[in-house]
């Protein structure tokens, strides 16, 4: 079967009513949350594992991709009508976004940011489509030593690709590897770290410490911020529609803004937030307008939009194929398919097709339900940014709690849920990322699995993790990954803070 016959077949299980439920509940609470400050796609898709702890798999992930996609969607309305990004990839939007706002142009940017959105998103789907199976095949040649190599590449990516230090993010990826150690030795069989508490013999729940680190922490973090002060929004005057100059002037950014996402997004070392600084860089040597930059130019909108949601399709390469997260919400996706007992990975497209085709062509129904969610509601999105900030994080400490205590009712898990929640308040206070800590639990004993095997096969031999061809390949492009992300994050921040020294002068 090609690659058409298999995304038939996924258009078939996505196009399945439960499904088409999930796809949509997905986009709506993703545009929901992408529209609040501050509450991104991975707290969602966190929040909700313990909730869809018994569902069907194939359509709770087909709700946290659609999660994914309408947080990227989403994000653009807080940038444009509040100039405040919920998340790091929208911070470029903001830029332009804003400006055109305060002019009277915000339906327009909307607009623009919507449709691309839409475009970079169709595009980026099929380029997925057609991308993984290749990947695939190269990754069934696998042995222990390049999965070990493939695991040491992950844990570098995560390293360097979230935040703005690779040392915090490090020590952040270690505190994983500490929680991964606690429990019953998969070889062995022996306990370890576990005190004498019978507890914790299963080890540590992955959803406890996501839902834990990113909701509880999150909301500790934003009430010990105080009242900071209503946030002004601005209001969207006249048409929502974009004119012929708008279209003219948009669309060859978002076909740009797409070639420069998804690559970048697909990347090991990738993520949405290098893919926006490089596409506005772009837009702005590209442009005709270049007086309109850093007052409201419909180009500085349109490219990053859609560079931001081709990342978003670009990143579920890595995850699908070889189980690399290169995202925070890319990281509890990985967890999420774990609580099912899935491995996301070569071996996947092998045992499961139905799901993993299913969810990559419920990407295309997803992108059809943004477009038409969007636009026409745009009026009850703004108003969701008029809820007052103790209601919401109020009703994210009672959803949190309801949900781990529903999937594992435990007054010790409840102690977890807590400690996991003061732990991540603690990071954030001190910059530390928060989604190492939950790849380290996922991947650590996996690596570790997989380097004891290695070992035993070479006899101890360590010189063994060396000699394949794909492992130096991997380990090559781990140290790469290390220095790649400090250049092109220097060189688009350089862009946007010239920028931003320009607009103030």
């Amino acid at each position: 079967m090609n690659t058409f016959d298999f995304l038939l077949q996924g258009l078939l299980v996505a196009a399945q009513p439960m499904n088409l439920l999930y796809a949509l509940i997905g986009v709506t609470l993703g545009t929901a949350v992408g529209v609040l400050p501050g509450i991104g796609p991975a707290l969602t898709v966190a929040l909700l594992l313990p909730v869809t702890y018994k569902l069907d798999p194939g359509g709770s992930l087909i709700m946290f991709a659609g999660i994914y996609y309408g947080g990227m969607y989403g994000g653009s309305t807080t940038s444009i009508l509040l100039n405040t990004p919920g998340e790091s990839s929208s911070i470029v939007t903001a830029l332009e976004g804003n400006k055109m706002a305060r002019a009277g142009r915000g339906g327009p940017a909307l607009a623009t940011a919507a449709i691309g959105s839409f475009v970079a998103g169709l595009i980026a789907t099929v380029a997925l489509a057609f991308i993984a199976p290749f990947v695939v095949k190269l990754a069934l040649v696998f042995g222990p030593r390049e999965y070990f190599a493939l695991m040491v590449l992950a844990f570098v990516t995560v390293s360097s690709a979230f935040g703005d230090s690779t040392l915090r993010g490090l020590t952040s990826l270690f505190i994983g590897f500490a929680l991964a150690i606690i429990g019953i030795d998969q070889l062995t069989g022996q306990t370890r770290m576990s005190f004498g508490v019978p507890d914790l013999l299963d080890g540590i729940e992955v959803t406890t410490l996501a839902v834990a680190m990113f909701a509880i922490g999150e909301s500790l973090y934003i009430a010990a911020q105080g009242d900071l002060g209503p946030d002004k929004v601005e209001a969207v005057k006249g048409s929502v529609w974009m004119n012929r100059q708008d279209w003219a002037r948009s669309w060859k950014a978002w076909l740009r803004g797409t070639a420069i996402g998804f690559p970048i997004g697909a990347m090991p070392a990738g993520g949405a937030e290098i893919g926006t600084f490089l596409s506005y860089a772009t837009e702005k040597r590209l442009t005709k307008h270049p007086e309109e930059f850093g007052n409201g130019a419909i180009e500085g909108v349109a490219g990053p939009e859609a560079a931001n949601n081709a990342s978003a399709a670009g990143t579920l390469v890595p995850l699908l194929t070889l189980g690399l997260p290169t995202t925070a919400t890319a990281a509890i996706m990985l967890a999420g398919f774990q609580q099912y007992g899935l491995q996301p990975g070569p071996l996947l497209f092998a045992t499961n097709p139905q799901l993993v085709w299913g969810l990559i062509a419920s990407l295309l129904i997803a992108n059809f339900m943004l477009l038409v969610l969007n636009l026409p509601l745009v009026g009850l999105w703004v108003k969701l940014l008029t809820i007052p900030k103790p209601w919401l994080y109020a009703g994210i400490l009672l959803f949190a709690t309801l949900g781990t205590i529903g999937a594992n009712p435990s007054v010790f898990e409840l102690g977890m849920l807590l400690a996991f929640g003061v732990l991540g308040y603690v990071m954030r206070i001190f910059g530390y990322p928060i989604a190492p800590v939950v790849v380290g639990l996922i991947l650590g004993p996996l690596a570790e699995q997989q380097l004891r095997r290695a070992l035993s096969i070479s006899q101890g031999d360590v010189t063994v993790l060396f000699t394949s061809p794909v492992a130096a390949v991997l380990l090559v492009i781990a140290a790469a990954a290390l220095i790649i992300p400090l250049i092109l994050r220097a060189r688009g921040r350089g862009e946007v803070l010239a920028q931003l020294a320009a607009s103030e002068d």
